[in-house]
């Protein structure tokens, strides 16, 4: 008989797609970080969901459409989470670590 090259452990179940964090997925990772004393949430724009031109901040040039990069709003603003998100702006990767 020949050798079999299945895995033998428990097979996926419908439970275990379930569990799956959908939103981080989707989220795309985003996280914090502090810099020049406040907290951002940056996350990352994978080339394929990048559908509009942006101008970057940090280099004042444009962000072309299909070009990763990353939206970056505070995570430590006075004035509420929905004053933070408006005020996000999309920055060039490399514009961000220099800045």
């Amino acid at each position: 008989m020949p050798r079999s090259n299945r895995p033998r452990g428990r097979a996926a179940r419908a439970d275990d797609v379930a569990d799956l964090d959908l939103s981080r997925a989707i989220a795309g990772w985003r996280r914090t970080e502090t810099r020049r004393g406040a907290s951002w949430n940056v996350q990352p724009v994978a080339a394929s969901k990048s559908t509009k031109v942006y101008v970057c901040p940090g280099c004042g040039n444009e962000i072309e459409a299909g070009a990763a990069h990353l939206v970056v709003w505070r995570a430590d603003g006075v004035l509420g989470d929905a004053n933070d998100l408006e005020a996000r702006r999309h920055w060039h990767s490399h514009c961000w670590k220099v800045a």
